[in-house]
């Protein structure tokens, strides 16, 4: 039996990689995104419901709302940890304390880019920051990520101090942050393979979207050896979003051969609520979780699942939370058009497929759409009787 590519690469092993989900803190800082108090908690719950590993809240130090609904979050008594993101100062993870979380990030730029034009410091200042911030977090028995914003354009040299000295202060792992997406799956995997080789810490991946390779970065990080990897439901976030939860575990799953553990029949509804909170639609084509995922209109491919599914489907849509459609319209077959009258009870015979399949596509090309279940009936019975009439 021959082997796939993947089996030669990626063999099956034990689940080693957890998610860190920030819906709730970079999802919301979508352009335009604001989550209510309520819909904030319901994310959190489903989050929880689906297997997250740890839920990134919010940001406690804006206070009013958005510290008090962190305060209800912790007291939900959810299975996740429950992480709250901080600038590197003492006052933030005051705040953070505050709301009883067990977790904090600790953010500070990496790059010499952000050091000089946005902190106006030096780097000897960063780290100076990191190791108070990390040692006041730490005596307070939090679980601590230190963020490395911007790594992707920060010095290696640099970066690695920069994770020495989150080590020393008793940083329980860096987060890897490609705040602009600008890496590739290759470049990324050399750039945390050194970080591993010199150092003993936990990284996390945090990618962006920039380029459509934060999924692609975040796996590519996985198999250098990170064990995190921050996502956000529907991949929200800043700019072009982030690596999606939905693609990376079911990437992780079929790609990996890692399970999670995750409950992936929840995807679809999870991320059609997180649309809704979002104000924002889920792509039809959207991966993972949009409806044309399991769509199949072109004749060759419909044929094919409608014998049998794994010709073109590598998961069933049950997994995620989806129905499989067979859709009528200019590209389709006399084999689909047979499995479609068959749902409305009707024995649609070879020649009478063949004979209708002109008009269907003909009405499809001047629609410009697939086809309508009565529209399909209607030239059927046409065909009927003008057949009766001859």
């Amino acid at each position: 039996m021959d082997k796939s590519l993947t089996d030669f690469d990626l063999a099956p092993q034990e689940p080693k990689i957890k998610i860190d989900d920030t819906t709730l803190r970079d999802g919301e800082q979508t352009a335009g995104v604001v989550f209510s108090n309520e819909e904030k908690i319901e994310i959190a719950k489903l989050l929880d419901e689906v297997g997250v590993h740890q839920i990134e809240v919010g940001i406690p130090a804006m206070g009013g709302d958005e510290k008090e609904t962190i305060k209800k979050i912790v007291n939900l008594g959810l299975n996740s940890s429950i992480l709250a993101w901080n600038r590197a100062v003492k006052s933030d993870i005051e705040h953070s304390l505050d709301c009883g979380v067990n977790a904090v990030a600790v953010s500070i730029s990496a790059s010499d880019i952000h050091i000089e034009h946005k902190l106006k410091k030096s780097r000897l200042w960063v780290l100076d920051s990191v190791k108070e911030s990390v040692d006041f977090a730490k005596k307070h028995n939090l679980y601590v990520s230190v963020n490395a914003e911007d790594a992707s354009r920060s010095s290696l040299d640099f970066l690695l101090e920069f994770a020495k000295t989150a080590k020393d202060s008793g940083a329980d792992r860096i987060r890897f942050c490609d705040t602009l997406g600008i890496l590739d799956p290759f470049e990324t995997y050399k750039v945390i393979k050194f970080l591993k080789r010199n150092i003993n810490i936990e990284i996390e991946m945090h990618t962006h979207n920039d380029f459509g390779m934060a999924t692609a970065n975040a796996l590519a990080g996985i198999k250098a050896g990170a064990t995190f990897v921050n996502t956000t439901v529907n991949g929200l976030g800043e700019r072009a979003g982030n690596a999606a939860l939905e693609e990376v575990v079911m990437a992780m799953k079929y790609i990996g051969k890692m399970e999670l553990g995750f409950k992936t029949s929840m995807f679809r509804s999870l991320s059609e609520y997180v649309a809704k909170a979002s104000a924002r639609t889920i792509p039809v084509w959207k991966a993972i979780v949009g409806t044309n995922v399991f769509a199949h209109e072109s004749g060759i491919h419909a044929d094919g699942v409608i014998k049998n599914p794994i010709t073109y489907e590598v998961f069933t849509p049950e997994e995620v939370g989806l129905e499989r459609q067979i859709v009528i319209g200019k590209h389709s077959g006399s084999k689909a058009l047979i499995a479609k009258f068959k749902e409305y009870g009707t024995e649609l015979k070879e020649e009478e497929a063949s004979a209708i399949l002109s008009d269907v596509r003909a009405l499809s090309v001047q629609l410009k759409r697939a086809l309508f279940d009565k529209e399909l009936v209607k030239i059927y019975k046409n065909y009927i009787n003008n057949k009766g009439n001859n």
